[in-house]
Formats: structure tokens, C-alpha cells, sequence
């Protein structure tokens, strides 16, 4: 930042915005129409700009004004006949009435009063009314400029009252261009993949990107530059190898590794939500060559929203680790009696029979009930499940033997009784535990829904005596169906 008369500092944002609509970057489809326009004499009484944050609505408002009223622009300068407002502390009805009557006072020297109205969505449903009176009929000596990052909370009588131009988010190689720029003015050393990262942080924003940019740029000396790893640590980023680790992870169905990479992560101060955002930016860049990310990619959105992000990105990373042989169904994996191959059947076969036609050998495998059950419903066997848990884990054995479960269409529903169980269940380790243990009967990549409820009785009259009575659960005495 540079160093103003009274000792202060200006934001490198500031210091840089765009003087002029040729020095507006990455928005000819706006610049050239404006700058056409204004050199016919052709001025709207009303222009509305929106699009992203800080890809230059406001710098092109104000330039806008100084050119309508050919006045010289600066970041500094002032003009009483070009008028700022604020619409988010200016929003009422009142304020809209007040302006009304300003409106019709002449400018006090220039061609034109100009009115810019920021973050315009922001007025009352009564204030846009009288805004609207005002746009229909405006004075001839009056122009309106509105900002607005959402477009869609504007009325469209407003929209169409106005001359509407869409700014666009800024494509990565024009901010790294425009912050290398700075950067080299700024005498600020640092690499070109730092810039990237930078540019990628900012989400296609100038304003934020730069902001970024000077935040960091006191870590830059004459001997040492900012460099892409600085960056990471500087703005709490997971390290790029870390991001790739958990997707190789992810694409060798090792579920421990998974596990084991979010809490390092977790414990070197990774939030879950910065993480998402790179896994996201990661999986985005790669659908073209693995386009089953897009699963993966669809979960990783839904963390964003969550309550709870690092639980829930433990669950969508888990849960998008598929079986090792995908093309065979649930149910053909969790058999466990092998099937006979054929070198073997071949072997058993008398001689004559091993020289018939090349007619194809049906094999027939005999099942036991428990897996004739379990091939009709395509389901869980509990009794593996909890047998694997039993030997394996032996504190989520005694949480699980108290909980009752439905499974249906790959989703496994656990009724955990209680909400001490249910919270022990939601913890990161026992939720390893569970995927680990349905993994060994065959059913990776289970959506497991956990309930503090007890399961509800599956008759009718029963569940709707229970219901009666504020809740209950069926137990059968005499269970003759094993």
C-alpha cells in the first residue's frame, strides 16, 4: 500500500481502479457499447450494472458519470452534481421520497445530476415503487446509474425502465496478468503459481484478489518473494499435494487413508470449508478426464450448506468410495460361498464329457437361507455386520448392539435408541468404523441416515397405538423366522 500526505496507507484497490473504461479489464462486452454510445451523444436516463462483486460495477458508475458530464476523473475526485447513495442504509420509502424531490432541483454547474445508486436490490418493496414513478417520468436534466450484485431481487419494472449491462466474473489469466502488473509496480517479488493461487482465491474478483495480494505483500523482501506454499499456509490452505493425497484415496478405495488425511488436516487448522472449496476447484478441473467425479462433486456442494462441514465432508469423501467391482449389484458382492471356477468343474467332469460341443456349462451354486434372503432383498446382513464390528471394534459394538436398523434402496437408516448413541455414532471415528466394517461384507459407498429414535413399529395398528401412547418400539417374543 502506498503512503498518503497524513501518514495513512491506500488499499493497492484503490490505488488501482480503473481510471477510464479503456483501463477496465475483462468487460469489453460493456466498455465498447458505453464508449460507442457516449461518443454519439447518446446518454439513457437510467443504465443498470450488475454481475459479480468486485469486477468493476462501481468504477464503471463513477467513470460513467465523469464521461456524461465530461468532467476529468480520479479516485479522489468529487462533484456536487454527481450524487453517491448507499441503498443499503438509504433504503426505506422516505429517503426514495426525499430523493424524488431532489431530483427536480437543476445541476448546480455540470450537463447532468447524476444519481448512483449501489447495491440498489436493497431497498423496500414501497421504496422501489416510488423509484419507479421517478424512472418513468424523469427530469431531462437527471440520470440514474444503479449497482446491483443481485439482479433478481430488482422488480422487472425497474429492469425495464433501465439500460441493462451484465458484467462478467474475470477469467484467470487476465487477474494473474493484472496482478502481475501490480506487483511489478508495487516492486512486490513473487512467482507466477503464487499469482495463480491468488487468482483462484479471488473467485474472480479484482477488488479481491488485490486485496489479497496487499495482505500478503508484506512477506515480500528484496532477498525472499512470495511463493505458492507461502500462500497456502498464509491463507489456511490445505497443501495442493494434501488435496491430491485424498482424491488417490478416494480412487483406491482406502477408506483409512481417507480418514487419516482430514484429521491431519483437521489438526494442522483446515477448516472444512476451505477444503471443500479446493476439493471442489480440484474435481471441477478434472471432470473432463474422470467424468464419475461428478457424484463426488454434487456431495462436495451440499457441504457448504451443512450444519456441520466437517462431519459432513467425512461423509460425502466415505461414502463416494465405491466397490471394488462396481459393475457387479450389491447383492452378488455380499455372497460369501465361492463360485466354483471353471478350470475346477472341468477337472471333476469324466473325460467324455470334457470333449462334448462347446456348449456352454450352467453352474448351479446352492445357497443357504440366510443368503437366499439376503439376494431377494439386496440388503445388509445384519448378522456379518455386527459379527465384523463384534471382533474388530469393540466400542462401537457395544453403541451398535442397542440400535435396531432398516435398509432400503442402498440407504441404511440406524435407529440409535437414544441421543447419547446417536452422538456417539456421529463422531468422525466411529463413522470410519461403520463404512470400514460395511466395506468387508461388500457394501461400500452406503448413505447411513443415524436417528436418536427407536425403530417404529413396522404394524400399522401397533405404530398407531405408539403413537398414541407418544412413541414405543415393536419387540417380538417369539421369533420363529430364522
Amino acid at each position: 500500500m502506498m503512503k498518503n500526505k497524513d501518514g495513512s496507507r491506500t488499499a493497492l484497490y484503490r490505488k488501482y481502479r480503473s481510471r477510464s473504461l479503456d483501463e477496465l479489464v475483462g468487460q469489453k462486452q460493456v466498455t465498447e457499447i458505453l464508449k460507442r454510445s457516449l461518443a454519439q451523444g447518446k446518454v439513457a436516463h437510467a443504465y443498470l450494472l450488475t454481475g459479480p462483486r468486485g469486477v468493476g460495477k462501481t468504477s464503471i458508475a463513477r467513470i460513467l458519470a465523469h464521461e456524461i458530464n465530461k468532467l476529468p476523473y480520479n479516485t479522489e475526485s468529487t462533484h456536487l452534481d454527481i450524487i453517491e447513495i448507499d441503498a443499503a442504509s438509504n433504503n426505506g420509502v422516505d429517503d426514495v421520497r426525499d430523493l424524488r424531490e431532489k431530483v427536480q432541483l437543476a445541476p448546480s454547474s455540470a450537463d447532468k445530476k447524476i444519481y448512483i445508486i449501489d447495491e440498489v436490490h436493497m431497498l423496500s418493496k414501497p421504496a422501489f415503487n416510488a423509484l419507479l414513478k421517478t424512472l418513468e417520468e424523469p427530469p431531462a436534466h437527471v440520470v440514474f446509474i444503479l449497482a446491483t450484485t443481485d439482479l433478481h431481487k430488482v422488480p422487472a419494472t425497474i429492469v425495464s425502465r433501465t439500460q441493462h449491462y451484465t458484467f462478467h466474473t474475470i477469467g484467470i489469466g487476465d487477474l494473474v496478468a493484472h496482478l502481475k502488473k501490480i506487483a511489478q509496480a508495487e516492486g512486490i517479488k513473487i512467482t507466477n503459481s503464487a499469482l495463480e493461487l491468488i487468482a483462484i482465491r479471488g473467485d474472480g474478483s479484482f477488488r479481491d484478489s488485490i486485496s489479497i495480494l496487499d495482505q500478503l505483500s508484506i512477506f515480500a523482501t528484496d532477498k525472499d518473494e512470495i511463493t505458492h506454499d507461502l500462500v497456502e499456509a498464509l491463507l489456511g490452505l490445505a497443501p495442493t499435494q494434501a488435496v491430491n493425497n485424498l482424491l488417490q484415496a478416494i480412487d483406491d478405495r482406502n477408506i483409512s487413508a481417507v480418514v487419516n488425511q482430514l484429521n491431519t488436516l483437521e489438526q494442522d487448522g483446515v477448516s472444512a470449508t476451505v477444503l471443500t472449496d479446493q476439493l471442489i476447484m480440484n474435481v471441477r478441473a478434472r471432470l473432463s478426464e474422470q467424468p464419475h467425479y461428478v457424484l463426488l462433486l454434487d456431495g462436495l456442494l451440499s457441504v457448504l450448506s451443512s450444519p456441520q462441514p466437517r462431519l459432513k465432508l467425512l461423509t460425502v469423501l466415505v461414502g463416494s468410495i465405491k466397490p471394488a467391482n462396481s459393475q457387479k449389484s450389491i447383492a452378488a458382492q455380499v455372497v460369501k460361498k465361492p463360485t466354483p471356477s471353471i478350470e475346477t468343474t472341468l477337472t471333476e467332469l469324466k473325460p467324455d464329457e470334457q470333449e462334448a460341443p462347446k456348449e456352454k456349462t450352467k453352474l448351479v451354486v446352492k445357497k443357504s437361507s440366510r443368503e437366499v434372503k439376503k439376494l431377494k432383498s439386496a440388503g445388509i446382513d445384519w448378522h456379518d455386520f455386527l459379527e465384523h464390528v463384534r471382533n474388530n471394534y469393540v466400542a462401537l459394538s457395544s453403541v451398535l448392539s442397542k440400535c435396531s436398523y432398516d435398509f432400503d434402496n442402498g440407504v441404511l437408516t440406524l435407529y440409535a435408541g437414544k441421543k447419547f448413541n446417536k452422538t456417539k455414532l456421529d463422531e468422525p471415528k466411529y463413522q470410519a468404523q461403520l463404512h470400514n466394517s460395511l466395506a468387508a461384507i461388500g457394501l461400500s459407498g452406503v448413505t447411513m441416515n443415524i436417528l436418536p429414535t427407536a425403530r417404529p413399529p413396522q404394524d400399522k395398528r401397533l405404530a398407531k397405538v405408539a403413537d398414541i401412547m407418544g412413541g414405543g418400539q415393536e419387540i417380538k417374543l417369539d421369533d420363529q423366522s430364522e
